[in-house]
């Protein structure tokens, strides 16, 4: 079993940046594709970010293509997200996942663990 703890949110004006942060618990955290979404009040969760398990690949959708760079570290057992040019519609809560399946994994339903989410908020 995989846990995880987001961390780095904040408040940021328009245009500004953050650095999300997810550590993972055990040892096989290279052995999980990871994933941002982001779930915004009254929103469906959103897909914002995968990585592949060695770091190789990355995937994106167009809303932030750009904009945001998701990386990982697996020797400090830790992927991150860094955001730039943030909007205010970039507003959300921000949650890495992990999955053991093949693939990229756009789809939630693909991930096996969750972090509890940290707050983004962009304001004008």
């Amino acid at each position: 079993q995989v846990q995880l703890v987001e961390s780095g949110g904040g408040l940021v004006q328009a245009g500004g940046s953050l650095r999300l942060s997810c550590a993972a618990s055990g040892r096989t955290f290279s052995t999980y594709r990871m994933g941002w979404f982001r779930q915004a009040s009254g929103k469906e969760r959103e897909f914002v970010a995968a990585i592949s398990r060695s770091g190789g690949s990355t995937y994106y959708p167009d809303s932030v293509k750009g904009r945001f760079t998701v990386s990982r570290d697996n020797a400090k057992n830790t992927v991150y997200l860094q955001m730039n040019s943030l909007k205010p519609e970039d507003t959300a809560v921000y949650y890495c996942a992990a999955g053991s399946s093949s693939g990229m994994g756009y789809r939630a339903s693909t991930y096996n663990y969750w972090g509890q989410g940290t707050q983004v908020t962009v304001s004008s």
